[in-house]
């Protein structure tokens, strides 16, 4: 059962269609401009700046005339000749117009500019094609048709505009025209109309984009109306995250291309969210919405672009790595028929996993790291299972086989029994061997390796199938080599570049443009999952070659949201197809100069995603898709109650694993987003989110089993606009032996009111961190301060730079640990660094000393509360002393 709205119909003009097919009324009347025809530019009045560009390109204009400096000349103009007094009404014409632009800086008659001006709205018109259906509908219908416009053309160019082969049923219309009548239709036009055709209003049914002129007045003398709404209200908030200008005075857009204005991608954009089903689901309904207006043009623009490059190439196949690959290869193909190019695109199972185990080679010990290094959070008996061998192969590992690795020392100590006996050298080459016959045993079925080239298509970022995949074919002798096709990469393809192979990016290459490499790579989850098939990614092959699938992180929900933006994808790039076949060669293409359109689109998005879309994308799993089996959510929910604290600057310090996209923790936080979207536009200084004076910062020590302390990372300490600050540390341990953590929360001298600080490590190699909390007032008091005092509550004062807390999380967890995460909530008022201020009451020494034996107790029960009275009773029989 289909999600959304299908076909290639506008639902808007159903009832229209009806009406019009059982001859329910006796004429049809349409709208001309933005309903007829609509332009291939964001606003009507961009067409000017075009036409300024033109007239300059052929020797018309002065050079110094720019093409936003003649929109404004334009506008102006025409608002001053409505103003003449010799005016009829309101209404002007086109000559008019331009008796009021300075024409002695022109090399050319009126006449001639007028016509040039006719000429570029000709070129850059374009017929819509459900009008279009409708039109034909009626005149097939017997259903006599009647333009009604407010236009300054003249009926000559009126009628020259809509000679197109699209708009035969055109042809007898009547066309009444404000500037021939001196009104327009808010302000008498449509008496007129009723009286010259000689119907009642009832019998006359009107189709406009305009809400008043179109819909509200003559709905108000009784004339049947539909309302051909061309953008709503969440498409204006698309605009403008895009900082495409709206209003007629905002200032000309970055991306109007000279000669092809927007392509025509705003106006299909709008009508294609027309599109989207009231009834759905919101989260459907946001997922397909985003599909359509977000992913769905630039997919399309990638996919013409794949196919025009493998055409110009001569490659007639490309491969499309599983599990993108369903998706990518109906795109291209759907681009290369619409274009009639003789490329055909085909899915195939690949993966960085496979590939990556086909490419070791088990006689080099750094490549054995660098692979286990790869697996997010993989224990040593999942390591086992991925290179083919049984516990029993290796009994040396016995004890560490529910061990994580995640640290230098367990990792070092797995890589060099895995290598220590030729035996077990021997299984490790039959694992890969193995792996590598299934692997291209594959390819040959499916045919990827029946040419010298074998070119992929994929979304990108840093080429690691094709960079293994070569080494593969090179080390099997086959010789094929692998070429990429890929939307966007990154500065990590540049191993590929060095092995000497063709890699290609759509959007960006190489990390170029940066801010679109750099945001597409930071937040890729979501259009990663918007692209690929509902299930698992690929592990293995059988031995007849059936693929092996991990598990799909997919909930039901989530499984309808991917599908509902994957429909949106494929709506959009139909719709797209439609005007490519209409045109017959003549519509734009989005292979060259588009991108920068598109990739403002794409980057727009990811930066400034909306709350709702913040809601849907914000609950997706997220599965690691390089052999371990770890899912988590692309915003983990242990960051939802660090909102409050956060500025746009902690944003970016959140790693890949925090929060997969972080712009999606600032949506749903209207100050945030607000902060996040200026500083992400370049608007304001990122210095604005940082406190005055010398930075100061947050710094992680720990100590291990030796007794030894090790620094560890450090942030930069902000104060946000709920005067909250907030610190996220990660800390890994060489030798997995980590027993107490110091934290010196402000850096500096303040006061400190710690609100809660998480701890999140891994012990005793388990695979499942331990959480610790630090929440309450008892917890605060029975830590060890280090040149700072408990105050009572959740207040401590930090005297110095260096004063810190010490987490004791060996005893909180009952063995050392090896790696974590600790996360700090807190609001802090710096002091003096003079010390020269007064100093506030300590809690009393009862209080200290029985929060203490309470977290004695907590931590290492009665024992450790007899060892820490014991300690404390030494304490003050010296002090007595």
């Amino acid at each position: 059962m289909p999600v959304l709205l299908g076909g290639t119909g506008h639902p808007t003009l159903d009832r229209a269609s009806r009406m019009v097919a059982d001859r329910s009324c006796s004429v049809l009347s349409l709208d001309v401009f933005d309903t007829i025809l609509w332009r291939r530019t964001p606003r009507p009045t961009d067409l000017f700046a075009l036409l300024g560009a033109r007239l300059q390109r052929d020797g018309i204009s002065p050079e110094w005339m720019t093409p936003a400096g003649f929109r404004l000349a334009r506008i102006d103009a025409e608002r001053a000749a409505r103003r003449r007094p010799e005016s009829l009404g309101n209404e002007v014409s086109l000559f008019d117009i331009w008796q009021r632009m300075p024409l002695p800086i022109f090399a050319a008659s009126p006449a001639e500019l007028v016509q040039a001006e006719v000429e570029m709205e000709r070129a850059f018109t374009v017929p819509d094609l459900d009008i279009a259906d409708l039109i034909d509908l009626a005149h097939r219908s017997g259903v006599p048709i009647a333009l009604v416009s407010d236009t300054y053309f003249t009926e000559e160019q009126l009628a020259y505009l809509l000679d197109r082969p699209e708009l035969p049923g055109l042809r007898g219309a009547r066309v009444f025209r404000s500037h021939q009548h001196g009104l327009d239709k808010a302000s008498g036009l449509w008496e007129i109309v009723l009286d010259q055709l000689g119907c009642r209003p009832e019998q006359l049914l009107h189709v406009g984009d305009n809400p008043v002129a179109d819909h509200e007045v003559p709905g108000e003398l009784g004339i049947r109306t539909v309302h051909y709404e061309r953008g709503d209200e969440t498409f204006t908030e698309i605009l403008d995250r895009e900082r495409e200008p709206i209003d007629i005075d905002d200032p000309l857009g970055e991306h109007l291309d000279p000669e092809q204005g927007d392509f025509g991608l705003t106006s299909l954009r709008a009508k294609i969210l027309q599109r989207a089903d009231p009834s759905a689901l919101t989260s459907v309904r946001t997922a397909w919405r985003f599909g359509a207006a977000v992913f769905g043009p630039v997919l399309t623009g990638f996919a013409e672009w794949v196919a025009q490059r493998a055409h110009d190439a001569g490659i007639p196949v490309l491969w499309c790595p599983m599990r993108e690959g369903t998706l990518l290869s109906a795109l291209v193909n759907n681009a290369a028929q619409s274009r009639g190019w003789k490329v055909e695109a085909k899915p195939i199972w690949l993966s960085r996993h496979v590939t990556s185990i086909a490419a070791l080679d088990p006689a080099d010990l750094d490549s054995l790291r660098t692979f286990v290094w790869q697996r997010y959070q993989l224990t040593v008996r999942q390591l086992l299972t991925v290179l083919h061998l049984r516990p029993g192969d290796v009994p040396v590992l016995g004890e560490l086989l529910d061990t994580v690795l995640d640290n230098e020392r367990t990792i070092d100590t797995v890589c060099a029994a895995l290598t220590e006996t030729a035996h077990l050298k021997n299984r490790l080459t039959v694992t890969v061997t193995m792996m590598r016959d299934r692997l291209l045993r594959e390819l040959r079925r499916a045919g990827a390796l029946a040419d010298r080239e074998l070119a992929l298509v994929d979304v990108g970022w840093g080429g690691t199938i094709q960079h293994y995949l070569a080494q593969v074919l090179r080390v099997a002798n086959v010789d094929v080599t692998p070429t990429g096709y890929y939307l966007a990469t990154d500065r990590r393809s540049a191993r590929v570049y060095q092995a000497g192979l063709r890699i290609e990016g759509y959007l960006s290459q190489a990390g170029h443009p940066h801010e679109i490499a750099a945001t597409l790579s930071r937040s890729p989850e979501a259009l990663e999952q918007a692209v690929n098939d509902l299930c698992g990614s690929l592990l293995d092959f059988t031995e007849d070659g059936s693929p092996v699938l991990g598990p799909a992180p997919d909930s039901d929900g989530q499984k309808l949201e991917r599908t509902a933006a994957q429909e949106g994808i494929l709506a959009f790039q139909a719709e797209w197809n439609r005007y490519v076949t209409a045109h017959e060669g003549s519509w734009p293409e989005l292979t060259g100069e588009a991108r920068h359109r598109l990739g403002n689109i794409l980057v727009s998005a990811l930066k400034a995603p909306g709350s709702e879309e913040a809601a849907v994308f914000g609950n997706w799993g997220h599965e690691d898709n390089f052999g371990s089996a770890a899912i988590t959510r692309v915003i983990p929910e242990d960051l939802t109650p660090a909102v409050p604290y956060l500025s746009p600057n902690d944003l970016d310090d959140l790693s890949m694993r925090d929060a997969f996209w972080p712009a999606l923790l600032a949506a749903s936080d209207a100050t945030l987003g607000t902060a996040a979207r200026a500083l992400a536009y370049g608007q304001i200084d990122p210095r604005v989110f940082e406190p005055s004076g010398d930075p100061f910062q947050t710094r992680l020590a720990f100590r291990t089993a030796d007794g030894a302390w090790h620094d560890g990372p450090a942030r930069r300490v902000r104060i946000n606009h709920n005067g909250l600050s907030f610190a996220r540390l990660d800390f890994r341990s060489a030798g997995g032996d980590v027993t107490d953590i110091s934290l010196a929360i402000p850096g500096r001298p303040a006061l400190v009111r710690v609100d809660w600080i998480e701890v999140k490590v891994f012990a005793g190699g388990q695979s499942t961190p331990h959480v610790v909390r630090w929440d309450q007032p008892d917890d605060f008091a029975g830590l060890i301060h280090a040149a700072c005092r408990w105050l009572g509550g959740n207040m401590i004062e930090f005297e110095v730079d260096e004063s810190a807390i010490w987490l004791p999380v060996a005893s909180r967890v009952g063995q050392p640990v090896s790696s974590g995460q600790v996360t700090v909530a807190f609001a802090m008022l710096p002091k003096s660094r003079t010390g020269m201020g007064g100093r506030l009451p300590a809690a009393s020494r009862l209080v200290r000393v029985s929060s203490r034996a309470r977290e004695e107790y907590k931590a290492r029960g009665p024992a450790g509360l007899a060892a820490a009275m014991a300690r404390i009773a030494v304490r003050q029989l010296r002090n007595s002393r």
